[in-house]
């Protein structure tokens, strides 16, 4: 028998990216390859890059320069490593990556990592292999299934892909150029996934899409579903115990998703809205489409149907032309929302979007002062919201060993990290906790109650030594 080939992913950024992952490992299993935690012994290397943050390319170049050395030393063992970089960065800059690394043999656009097999053969017989188009045909259509075996070792907590690209073309961004028009999944195709996963253990679904709450797929009556009712249906499946949603905007949050955390137990009440500033000039600047005035009416909806609901969100500090009145109307959104936690980044321009070429901007002190504000206010409502959690009896998933011996990590609603020290036939459970204290961000306790009352799933013996 040929020895099974290694495969090393390195993946930046987003959720996208590691479910994109996930896909390009089961992809490429058919080819005989395994995943390896190792770049030095990979067989292929692929760097499943993100466009969004600072300096992304340059960091891609950077690891392909220590890339190159293992793919000599490689060469010099008589191995053949190749290297293929994937994702935003690919499709943002194809030809360059091409030109500026003669290391890399594949660039691959994140719509067509399907043709990683027809993609690598051609490299090996052509040198070099590039695909950075939008295809027109739908790339779930032709990704395999992952495996009963890939699934558990994945855990019990598993992202599915609903909806890709965006059409907002917010003035900071590069997911339309990078990742396209939104395009929505049929319904039966992501059932047939959830179902899959619930079967192989899986108890938590996160739904995931550059702008998710857009989705309208079309439905098994052919009508086109909105992500409410997508979501009511998911909630159906026996084993799925949670649902949750990201990432979403704010002018795309309609009755049916209000309604299905209203109606549903399972889907929980955790929500991240990104507003980005809390100044309508800078969101007017950014092409945003709504207002501080429509955001805060978005969160009154989500309050009154579900009284216990919690949000998180982004922002960027130091958009050109924010002043410093601009910037103080963030402070005073944030402390008028209340989240329990949110991320922030300095603003940093985007070859080829609008804002790249806005003259108007923020000097480097002044974006890191902001940052800094900013981040200690956001930092002081999470701790102030996990500190609120002392004392309650929680519901947590525990989903696997902590570092700890005899500690079981899972998660609240919310998303906090809670450790307790149990049985590992927890795992896969939903269990009532006790919070009893706080250490930084992760919540301690234990069992609300006895032991011998859990009954283990059947599930949860062979989900234990993968989770």
């Amino acid at each position: 028998m040929t020895p099974p080939r290694k495969l090393h992913i390195k993946s930046y950024g987003c959720q996208m990216n590691v479910y994109d992952a996930q896909r390009m490992v089961d992809t490429l299993a058919g080819e005989g390859f395994v995943e390896t935690a190792s770049a030095d012994d990979a067989d292929l290397v692929i760097l499943n890059t993100c466009h969004i943050r600072e300096k992304a390319s340059e960091k891609v170049y950077s690891e392909l320069g220590r890339l190159r050395v293992a793919k000599d030393e490689a060469a010099r063992q008589g191995r053949v490593m190749n290297i293929a970089v994937a994702g935003c960065v690919a499709q943002a800059e194809g030809e360059e990556i091409i030109r500026r690394a003669p290391v890399v043999d594949v660039v691959v656009g994140p719509q067509s990592y399907h043709h990683l097999p027809q993609l690598l053969a051609r490299a090996k017989s052509h040198g070099r292999a590039i695909e950075t188009e939008f295809p027109l045909l739908d790339k779930f259509s032709f990704l395999p299934p992952p495996r009963p075996d890939a699934i558990r070792a994945r855990g019990i907590s598993s992202f599915v892909t609903v909806q890709e690209g965006c059409d907002k073309f917010c003035t900071f961004c590069v997911v339309p150029y990078t990742r396209g028009a939104e395009v929505s999944r049929p319904v039966a195709k992501i059932i047939d996934d959830v179902m899959r996963l619930a079967d192989n253990g899986v108890r938590e679904i996160t739904l995931i899409g550059q702008n998710v709450n857009a989705y309208h797929g079309e439905g098994p009556d052919g009508q086109s579903w909105p992500l409410g009712k997508l979501l009511t249906r998911l909630a159906e499946i026996p084993g799925i115990g949670r649902l949750r949603y990201s990432t979403s905007h704010p002018r795309d949050v309609d009755d049916s998703l209000i309604e299905a955390h209203r109606d549903l137990p399972a889907l929980m009440p955790f929500v991240h809205l990104p507003v980005q500033s809390g100044s309508d000039r800078i969101l007017a600047a950014m092409n945003r489409k709504h207002t501080t005035g429509d955001y805060r009416k978005v969160i009154d909806r989500f309050r009154k149907a579900r009284q216990d609901i919690a949000f998180s969100s982004d922002f960027i500090v130091g958009f050109p032309g924010e002043t410093e009145e601009d910037f103080l109307a963030t402070l005073a959104l944030v402390t008028q929302i209340g989240y329990a936690g949110a991320y922030s980044f300095k603003y940093s321009p985007r070859p080829g979007t609008p804002a790249a070429e806005m003259r108007e901007t923020v000097s480097a002190e002044d974006m890191d002062e902001r940052l800094v504000r900013l981040q200690g206010l956001i930092d002081s409502q999470q701790s102030a919201f996990n500190m609120a959690s002392i004392g309650k009896t929680v519901d947590v998933l525990f989903e696997r060993a902590a570092r700890n011996p005899g500690q079981i990590v899972g998660r609240t609603a919310y998303l906090q990290p809670a450790h307790v020290i149990a049985a590992p036939d927890i795992i896969g459970q939903v269990l009532p906790m006790k919070i009893e204290s706080l250490e930084r961000y992760s919540l301690l306790g234990e069992l609300a109650t006895p032991m011998h009352a859990h009954t283990t799933r059947a599930a949860s013996s062979h989900m234990t030594n993968g989770a």
